[in-house]
């Protein structure tokens, strides 16, 4: 699977702590969900794992061909996934050769998807504009890829360790910050900040240092869009237009929030899924990140002008070198493993040099594809998110399907395990966490509980629970190949940490967890926590109830009387305070990110000073066992004082490592 999240990381991690980010989908917004998606032909079907040769020869790639197997293919997988619409737009060989609208951008109004006309949010797809920005000041000789960035800024970042960061390190999502999601998303223009302000005012904590290891960031560039308005002398979306959007002659394209009324009436609604309303128009505070509107057809010729080096028709908006450049990868990794160019995505598909980029808000949907050597390209934009994340699945499989029927490759197959295999498997075993992750505040709580699992299993396979019905073989020493496909896990140590770096995911890795922010434990603990508590909460009245009807006296009295009492008060106040926080962290599994912003900041406050509901609690709990293992009581009450202090030990230990107990309100 190469797609995976929304907004840099926090829908996903609500609801699958951020699935991983495939390099063709990384995020402008919040990750969403990688649930499974109806195939993108009926009836709904697995894609080939490993491509295999067409018996009957390969069909050329035309224009009365590609627009048949679109018209054979899209409108299947918008009905079977509820998705409202989609704009779908081929070149070649600096030509148009396919350009379509399928359903509806109104489904109320019945308006029709035009390719035209039509522009809908192409989520991280956009960040491609900046860095084509950045390379045009580098080659003006304004920025300096390897220079320290707090040189053209005027505020300061503080790296992690002595090494600065460079531009070179944010085009390659290796600058070392902390995800965030805090103010990242708006639906009331009134409450939007600029990026300057969002920058300055929600600076993202380190949590590597720079270069070393990839973890996606909406944050990072952003500072290079920040740095393109510092550099140019002008606002960012005045540069874009005057030097990107106008010379490719791309009218119905722009950053700008909300839409400028001259495009707002052909703005494509967003849908959750088609039978349902639509969704208010995303406002992106990381606007160089992921704030584009666009159509299909502006977004041609984007791609045209990137496969013929920076020319479209007269206009020339890169040399060729610099275009060259920014295609190209200063980052070694093993052959087969897609890689970061500069800003792109870089890899090879059916054996075939590709380079792209995805893009998903909270309900479009967007994918771009260059195959360079073949001078063709493929964008499709969808406008919802579908039945059960249905689109994910769609945008990946359309593709992988031309792919498969414009480039082939030859059948392959499976090298054999080496002999080591079995054993290493099981040194590999665990829970994962993504490098692209929040560690500071609540929204880290997410991460905590929810981890990739890798499996060693009896055949001296693995498999991750993030990857279904897939398992893989070590057919080389510390690289696992995905049997039946071309998928292969890079093992190595990276900052004294297990990490498993994913062939088809240039913008993460995983590290295994550390003991004490391992997953399972942290689950075991909460869930058995919670359930002594409220096993005790729900007992007490239940006691008392039994004492009365049967006239029995206290078993204690005094100070363990007292401390009794209170360890029961304690049991429901950590479930009142639990219940509190839910309210907080409810809209994020609801995809309601825009309640994160400032206007929390006071109910969220008075959480945090709630932090001493769980930490009162504990030391009455051990205050209580004191009491109890102290006195001559018997053995069941002695168990139970140790359970409950255990219980009341354990939520506060959860509470703590989830984040519920900082001061910090930049999550």
């Amino acid at each position: 699977m190469r797609r995976g999240l929304i907004l840099g990381g926090l829908l996903a991690a609500a609801v699958a702590a951020w699935p991983a980010v495939s390099q063709q989908t990384a995020p402008a917004v919040a990750p969403a969900p990688s649930t499974a998606a109806p195939a993108l032909s009926a009836p709904a079907t697995t894609a080939p794992a490993a491509p295999v040769q067409l018996p009957t020869g390969t069909p050329e790639l035309t224009a009365a061909d590609v627009g048949a197997w679109l018209d054979g293919n899209i409108p299947a997988a918008l009905k079977q996934g509820k998705i409202a619409g989609a704009t779908v737009v081929v070149v070649k060989d600096g030509q148009v050769i396919a350009k379509k609208g399928y359903g509806y951008a109104d489904m109320a109004a019945k308006k029709p998807m035009d390719p035209d006309l039509t522009t809908t949010r192409i989520g991280s797809t956009s960040k491609l504009f900046t860095w084509t920005a950045v390379m045009q000041l580098v080659e003006q000789g304004k920025i300096d890829l390897d220079a320290d960035i707090n040189r053209y800024l005027d505020f300061k970042i503080t790296p992690r360790g002595n090494r600065p960061i460079t531009m070179n390190d944010l085009m390659t999502h290796r600058g070392g910050f902390e995800e965030g999601l805090k103010d990242v998303l708006e639906t009331d223009p009134k409450r939007l900040k600029t990026n300057e302000a969002y920058l300055k005012e929600n600076q993202r904590p380190m949590l590597f240092p720079a270069g070393e290891v990839p973890a996606y960031s909406n944050y990072g560039t952003s500072l290079a869009g920040y740095i393109v308005q510092r550099v140019s002398g002008m606002p960012f979306d005045d540069y874009i237009e005057r030097n990107i959007l106008g010379p490719l002659q791309m009218a119905h394209t722009s950053f700008r929030q909300p839409l400028p009324a001259n495009l707002a009436g052909n703005a494509s609604k967003g849908y959750t899924q088609s039978n349902r309303a639509p969704d208010k128009f995303e406002l992106i505070t990381t606007g160089p990140a992921g704030s584009v509107s666009a159509t299909g057809a502006d977004m041609a010729n984007f791609m045209i002008a990137h496969l013929q080096n920076g020319r479209f028709g007269d206009m020339q908006i890169l040399k060729p070198e610099t275009a060259a450049l920014m295609h190209s990868s200063t980052i070694k990794l093993p052959d087969g493993f897609d890689t970061m160019a500069h800003g792109f995505f870089r890899g090879h598909r059916n054996g075939q040099l590709f380079i792209g980029h995805g893009g998903d808000t909270i309900v479009f949907h967007t994918d771009m594809n260059l195959l360079p050597e073949k001078n063709v390209g493929i964008f499709v934009s969808f406008n919802s998110r579908g039945e059960n994340g249905a689109v994910y699945g769609a945008r990946e499989r359309l593709f992988d399907m031309f792919m498969d029927r414009y480039y082939p490759a030859p059948e392959q197959k499976d090298p054999p395990a080496i002999a080591s295999a079995a054993q290493d498997a099981q040194a590999l075993a665990g829970r994962y966490e993504s490098s692209r992750r929040v560690e500071s505040g609540f929204i880290s709580l997410f991460y905590l509980i929810q981890q990739d699992q890798v499996t060693a299993n009896e055949d001296g396979t693995i498999s991750l629970s993030s990857v279904e019905d897939k398992k893989f073989r070590e057919v080389a020493p510390n690289l696992w190949r995905e049997i039946g496909g071309t998928r292969e896990l890079l093992v190595s140590q990276t900052g004294g940490r297990l990490t498993i770096a994913d062939s088809t995911n240039p913008t993460s890795v995983m590290q295994k967890a550390p003991f004490l922010r391992n997953a399972m434990l942290n689950t075991m603990i909460i869930v058995l926590s919670l359930l002594t508590l409220l096993a005790t909460l729900i007992l007490w009245p239940v006691a008392a109830w039994l004492r009365r009807k049967h006239q029995l006296p206290a078993t204690v009295t005094g100070r363990p009387a007292l401390a009794q009492r209170l360890t029961r008060v304690a049991a429901g106040a950590d479930l009142a305070y639990l219940a509190c926080w839910y309210t907080v962290l409810s809209p994020l599994l609801e995809t309601r990110l825009d309640v994160y912003n400032s206007g929390l900041d006071g109910w969220l406050r008075t959480l945090q000073f709630a932090g001493i509901v769980p930490i009162a609690g504990a030391a009455i709990g051990l205050w209580n066992l004191w009491l109890t293992v102290r006195s001559d009581r018997g053995w069941g009450d002695k168990t139970r004082a140790v359970l409950v202090a255990a219980a009341l030990l354990g939520f506060l230990w959860f509470a703590t490592m989830g984040g519920l107990i900082s001061f910090n309100t930049n999550y």
